[in-house]
């Protein structure tokens, strides 16, 4: 038992040293990209990874409780997406400007106060202090903005005039944020589909997407097995997505996030630590928020004066924060034991996470296996279980 744990927990790290983020490339032919979810929740179809031994599985994700063990612990992220993108218009045009249309705004994450980040499209000539105005429906202006800041790539700082109810204005006029790869307009059914069936706290500008695949159904049956259920959350931002603008993968660095780690989740994880059960991860943004803190509690002695346990992980803590952890192949894990996670873009971080996880080659392929066996792939597609 003793020594299934630690290999489970701990498999030999691979080395990132050398990799370039081309090395985390595949082919994908573009019809393999789902643009809309399965036709009912939890019908998607589940590649199996064994780490130990390579072993590929074909399985559906109405399988996933029977891979669950006893006694093992899995953790959600219970994080809401919002409807973060806005359309506005301009409320000065410079003279001999020619006209631009409405203006695409999607807020990435919150500065304090009534600030947030935001992309703007087209965003040459939005300057600072200009004022974008968001109108409903019928004309009538719900929001207003004011940029304060400009930076790289689209991105601006807005400072919203201060209204009753913020996210209920959201909820009124903004647009799920669907990811770029898929190629409409957002739909009413969306706003259900493109939300975990557990999500809870609002703050994300994209789903943590392999929490979408459960239902209430699967959550009982994974209850029923003996299995421990707990929650984290992270606000998801559209960095973890952004494009890697670097060819060297020691050269990466992602945006920062806020997450949030209960008592009762900080308990849960120490209790799974000490009696060595496993810990499974749902989507690389749990990993993510797991693994940080982690680190975060080896570098923080616990406020009781308690001792890293006696497997050398530190106990948690209840605590909310920021984290730009960027996991890479060397990484060593020090909570997850297994990943549910859905399938990622070429050159991207959440790959890179992946394949720390399971290893570069072992990875790749078996994402060449699910290009071959027509899997449908990204945010709406189907998903992957490492073990």
């Amino acid at each position: 038992m003793s020594e299934a744990f630690e290999a489970n927990r701990n498999p030999r790290p691979e080395s990132s040293e050398n990799l370039r983020v081309a090395d985390f490339d595949f082919e994908l032919p573009p019809e393999l990209i789902a643009q809309q979810p399965p036709a009912e929740r939890g019908t998607s179809r589940m590649l199996v990874v064994n780490r130990a031994n390579s072993d590929l599985r074909d399985l559906a994700f109405s399988d996933f409780p029977s891979l669950l063990q006893p006694g093992d612990l899995l953790v959600l992220n219970d994080s809401r997406v919002i409807p973060a993108r806005l359309y506005a218009r301009r409320t000065v045009q410079r003279e001999k400007e020619a006209p631009t249309g409405r203006i695409e705004v999607m807020l990435t994450e919150p500065e304090g106060g009534n600030r947030w980040r935001a992309l703007v499209r087209p965003g040459k000539k939005v300057g600072v202090g200009e004022v974008l105005v968001f109108p409903s429906s019928s004309g009538t202006a719900e929001l207003e903005a004011k940029v304060i800041e400009r930076g790289e790539f689209g991105e601006r700082v807005l400072e919203f005039a201060p209204v009753d109810d913020f996210f209920g204005a959201l909820e009124r006029i903004g647009h799920m944020p669907l990811p770029p790869y898929i190629h409409r307009e957002d739909a009413d059914a969306d706003r259900e589909r493109y939300q975990t069936v557990f999500s809870r706290e609002r703050g994300s500008v994209a789903a943590p997407t392999a929490g979408l695949h459960f239902t209430p159904q699967v959550l009982d049956a994974i209850a029923a097995r003996g299995v421990e259920i707990a929650r984290i959350t992270l606000h998801v931002s559209l960095g973890t997505f952004a494009p890697l603008r670097v060819e060297r993968v020691d050269e990466v660095h992602l945006h920062r996030e806020r997450y949030t780690l209960s008592a009762e989740t900080a308990n849960a994880i120490n209790r799974a630590v000490s009696e060595r059960r496993r810990i499974v991860a749902a989507g690389t943004t749990t990993v993510r928020t797991l693994e940080h803190c982690a680190l975060a509690a080896s570098g923080q002695p616990d406020e009781s004066g308690a001792a890293p346990d006696k497997h050398g992980i530190a106990p948690l803590r209840a605590h909310s924060g920021t984290t730009q952890i960027f996991i890479s192949p060397g990484f060593q894990f020090r909570l997850v034991g297994a990943l549910l996670t859905n399938f990622h873009l070429p050159q991207s971080s959440l790959l890179m996470l992946v394949s720390a996880f399971a290893g570069r080659e072992r990875t790749l392929a078996a994402y060449r296996h699910a290009v071959r066996e027509r899997y449908r792939f990204f945010s709406y597609g189907d998903c992957m279980f490492l073990a």
